[in-house]
Formats: C-alpha cells, structure tokens, sequence
C-alpha cells in the first residue's frame, strides 16, 4: 500500500514536470530573478568585451584561378576553362594551408616585424613562427559559383593582418606551381590596412551574456522545483495518503514586528486588515470540521503539525474564534506544554492552566479564561513542567476532558509538533481526531510520512490537512479589495441600493419589502438561537 502511494506521488511529479503549462507558470512566476540574472549576465559579458578582451583588426585580399588555357571566341571552350578553374578552387585551398606555406609566411613576417608585435600573436619557438599559431589567423574561403578565393586576417595588430594577406599572395604562387602543377593563382590589388577592429563585438556579447544567464537561471529553477519535495498541492497530500483537505490558508502580508517573524505568526481572525480570503478560509474550516466531527459524540480534536513553525498554534486560535463564531460554545485549550503560545495570542495570563489543572493544584474553573471572545474560552498551557508527556497520558487529563466535554460543543486542543514529542499521540485516546498543518513550500513530504507512520502507529484518527501559507497571486490586500468590489457590485446590481433614474415599480416595492421581511425574520432566529444557547449553558452550569 505505501509503495503504491509512493508511485501516485511520483507519477503526479512526474506528470507536474512534463506538464509545459506548468513550467511555464513556474518560470513566469520567477520571471523577475530570470530577468535580473539575465541583465547581470549581459553586463558582465559587455564588461569583459570591453576592459578584458583585447582589439582585433582584419584585412582581407581576393585572388583568382586561372588555367593555361587562353580564352577564344568559342563560348563552350571558355565554360570549360571556368569549370576547370573551380575544380582547383579545394585543392589550392588545402595547399595554402599547408605548414610548407605558412613557415614561409612566417619566415617573412619575421623579418618586416618586431618580436614583440609577432609576440603577442604568435607563439615563437627558436626564432620561427610556429603554423599551428598562424593558421587561426587566416580564413580562406571560395566564392560560390566562381573561381576566386578570398583570404581573411585577423590579428592584434592592424598592420600585421595586412601583411599575412600580401605575404600569402606573394608566397602562394611557386607552392601551388609546384605542387598542382595546372593553372594559376593571380591577385588583382594588395590588402589595405583597417584601423577599425572587428573584435570584440560588445553589443552581440552583451546579448549573448544575457540570454545565457536567463537561461541558465531558468534551467536552475526547473532543476530546483523538480527536486524539490515540499507541499505545495492539496492534490498530493489528498492522493497520496487518502485523507481529506480540511482547508488552505493564504499568505498575506502584515507588519513584521521582529526581523524573522512569519507574516501571519500569532494573528487573530478578528485583528484589523485580514484579508477577506483568509476571513472565508476558515469559515470553509469550520463548516468542514463540524462535517468531520459530525459522526463522533465527543466534539473533541487535536490541531498539530510535523514540525515547528508550520502555524499550527495561529491555525487552532483561529478555527476556535472561527467555530464560537459559527454560535458554537467553544474551549481553547493550550496543549503544549513545552513551548506555550496561545496565552500570548489572546493576552491573558499563564501562570494557571492546563499544567495546574492536571496536577489539581488548581480547580479547574479557575485554569480557565472565561469569555476570551462569545462563546470562547481559553485554557492556556500554565506553568512548563518537567514532565509534559506523562501529564497528557494521565488519568487526571481524561478526567478533565470529559466533564469540559459536558460544558461545551467543540474543544480544540493545540498540541505540540508530532515529529518532534510524544505529547499529541498521548491524547489519542481522549479525542476525535487530530488535524495536521502543514506549510506551503516548507513541509516535505518525508516530514508528512513520518508523522503519518506515527498517527497510524497510535491508533488515532486523522481528520485531515489544512495547507497553510498558501503562496497565489489572489492573496492579500488585492484579494480583499476585489473581493469587497464584487460584492460591492453585486449589492447595486439592478439598482438596489444605488440612486435609481426612474421610479421603481411596485413589484420591486414588493421584492424589496419581501427580502428585508427575510432579514428580519434572520435576525430573529438569530436572537432566538442565542437565547437558547444561553439557556443550555444555563442549565449544563448547574449540572456541573
């Protein structure tokens, strides 16, 4: 079963990698590193050109053959001369490079030059220019459909590429009498010195440099996705380990008080400029933890994650303000008894709680935040003890439980990470379900397996992940405002709401009075609802 599972996660990669569109849409979200990458490869290609490689000059000189046979007034003889002048052309080609050729050459640049100007482009060994280092200078090439060569030099030196042209037309002629043997080598001017260099070419190596650092940016990123094994698809942790999708929760950004802080780290769904998108998050979290809850009589579960940082404390305050929201009478309880959060989050104190009660040093209505927010109460952690995993599998902790279970619909315990402790499997048989955070981008799926092998191991129920930190470009403030602006649009549709040109008809008098008729009698049931609540807890006090 788990190689199975293991291959439905490979094989999705595998079809994510080949998939162009997702390629795409990965590389177009890094598009600004590719194009920085790619404007510090053009500069640095252009720099070098322009301060490291040296100036090269070229000089070129064009040559003709010619067979012995004399032109006449015969068309079809004088085809043939040109035809037999061009099946020369590759074998003067091969002679003028041979090393015979350029040793002569060479051989007279000795004498025309300075050792120091042969010197830095030539390699010099006992007083001879060496072929191999002349024969990269010269470039002989045969004009397509006729019978000239041209000849090409490029050096350092201006002066220099001008002479190995006139030195190769001067030298040539006796090499190729004397080796071919037919025809002629004849040129018709000499090569003329330019002083403009053709080498480097800065612009066509800055482009080059750029287009090179875009594309090796690219394959990085490509490289680095494909191997990277971090969630950041529900779909996988849904195929791969056959458990429900409980919600996502978006990033957003928000004042980071301390260098290093988690954008959303200790946010309350109340706190001021949260983003409509996470508001709607956990109301969809709420609706599918009361539907998972639906068939256990004890409204009891767990909020862990695989390891620290994942936002698993943020993520339990947040489903409890978002399930007491829903009219839910709703505890918090602060599980973690090694690294205690949620005392800071609702500012409350922590020197009693969920530590003291346990231990019965102190009662357990006095461990208790009463009405934090309606219809939430908070427990925090209290005290660290010495031994926190041995607190939670005690007696006294399923004692706890089950009265809290007689005073209110849900409780959620925050608990601390699974990979980490031993301290959530302890509460396995006390509760429902636990529910996993995991970090968008961050947990990897060999973090999630090992927890699983743990879940699986403890025999406890897993209701399902919550993906958390999910990265979309329909996150924060944007979100929110689009969102307000849709609906915004919705309310005037029609003209409800808006100043209408013409007089509304009496079936729209009647719509409208039909609708705030509805609302009206909404928020009666409300009222109503909420005195009956009261009542029951009314009633589960004095129970108590």
């Amino acid at each position: 079963m788990q190689a199975e599972q293991q291959g439905t996660r490979t094989m999705k990669v595998q079809n994510d990698v080949i998939d162009l569109r997702t390629i795409f849409s990965l590389l177009l979200s890094k598009l600004w590193l590719i194009l920085l990458v790619a404007a510090i490869g053009g500069a640095a290609a252009f720099c070098y050109s322009k301060f490291c490689m040296p100036l090269k000059y070229s000089s070129h000189i064009s040559m003709y053959v010619q067979s012995y046979t004399t032109f006449n007034e015969n068309p079809d003889h004088n085809y043939n001369n040109i035809n037999n002048s061009k099946q020369l052309i590759n074998t003067y080609i091969r002679v003028l490079d041979d090393d015979a050729v350029l040793k002569a050459i060479g051989e007279n640049l000795m004498e025309s030059f300075d050792n120091d100007v042969l010197a830095q482009n030539f390699t010099i060994n006992d007083g001879r220019i060496t072929p191999s280092s002349l024969r990269p200078c010269i470039s002989i090439t045969s004009r397509t459909d006729t019978s000239a060569l041209d000849m090409v030099s490029t050096t350092k030196d201006a002066e220099l590429s001008a002479a190995i042209c006139n030195e190769m037309a001067n030298v040539a002629p006796p090499f190729i009498d004397e080796a071919v043997g037919v025809g002629q080598l004849n040129k018709i001017d000499t090569a003329e010195v330019y002083r403009t260099p053709v080498a480097p070419n800065m612009k066509k190596n800055g482009l080059l440099g750029a287009f090179a650092g875009a594309l090796l940016m690219a394959a990085i990123i490509i490289a680095i996705d494909f191997f990277d094994n971090s969630i950041k698809d529900t779909d996988i942790l849904s195929d791969t380990y056959n458990r429900a999708i409980i919600g996502e929760i978006q990033q957003f950004e928000q004042d980071k008080k301390k260098k290093g802080d988690r954008a959303d780290e200790h946010v309350k769904l109340t706190d001021k400029d949260v983003p409509f998108s996470v508001v709607e998050s956990y109301k969809s979290i709420r609706t599918n933890v009361n539907f998972a809850l639906s068939t256990f009589e004890k409204k009891v579960f767990t909020v862990s994650s695989t390891s620290p940082n994942e936002g698993k404390s943020t993520t339990s305050a947040n489903i409890a303000i978002a399930l007491a929201q829903g009219g839910s009478r709703v505890l918090l309880i602060d599980g973690d008894l090694r690294k205690s959060v949620q005392h800071k989050i609702f500012g409350i104190g922590n020197k009693r709680g969920l530590s003291t009660a346990i231990g019965k040093m102190e009662k357990l209505d006095d461990c208790i935040a009463k009405n934090v927010m309606e219809n939430l109460d908070v427990m925090p952690a209290g005290p660290i003890p010495p031994n926190p995993s041995e607190l939670l599998a005690s007696e006294n902790m399923t004692e706890i439980l089950e009265r809290l279970c007689e005073r209110y619909d849900t409780i959620v315990i925050d608990t601390p990470p699974v990979n980490v402790v031993t301290d959530s499997m302890e509460l396995a048989k006390n509760v429902s379900g636990t529910i996993m955070v995991v970090r968008y981008g961050e947990t990897t799926t060999d973090d999630v397996e090992e927890a699983m092998k743990k879940i699986e191991f403890c025999q406890m129920n897993m209701l399902g992940f919550i993906l958390n930190g999910v990265k979309t470009k329909h996150t924060g403030k944007y979100y929110s405002k689009y969102k307000y602006k849709y609906y915004k649009y919705g309310k005037n549709y029609g003209g409800y709401g808006s100043k209408p040109s013409e007089a509304v008809s009496a079936e729209d008098d009647k719509s409208k009075h039909i609708v705030m008729s509805s609302k009206s009698a909404e928020k009666a049931d409300n009222k109503n609802g909420k005195k009956n609540n009261a009542n029951k807890n009314a009633k589960k006090k004095q129970r108590a």
